[in-house]
């Protein structure tokens, strides 16, 4: 496997949609909701049929990271723990960039709005 690869296959393991589901809601009553938003647009960037096989395997590695509560900097070290995170969610969604359309978006932010009753 190409080295640059080798954290995808190391994280993408701990990726699933209920793992993501519970990460998301935890997360979110720290972090706040608007912080959430990265990693939903990843999920809904991952389900589309247009994807490449190579992207989405970015995609569980930067959200199978996310899920995973010990990483370089431990989720539960308060205000740095999810800025490792936040930054590989970052990193996947520049690298995936031209996959996202605007209905992804409004996926994204649909969800949130009825998990966090934003009106």
């Amino acid at each position: 496997m190409d080295e640059k690869y080798k954290g995808i296959e190391k994280y993408g393991k701990y990726y699933s949609d209920s793992s993501l589901k519970q990460k998301v809601l935890k997360v979110a009553k720290k972090a706040g909701s608007r912080a959430i938003n990265p990693a939903l647009l990843l999920y809904y960037v991952l389900k589309s049929k247009k994807v490449s096989f190579a992207d989405k395997a970015k995609i569980c590695g930067a959200l199978g990271y996310f899920i995973l509560p010990l990483d370089i900097i431990p989720d539960f070290i308060p205000l740095a723990g999810y800025g490792d995170d936040l930054a590989t969610l970052a990193w996947a969604i520049h690298t995936v960039y031209e996959n996202v359309t605007p209905e992804m978006k409004e996926q994204a932010q649909k969800q949130l709005d009825e998990w966090f009753d934003n009106k």
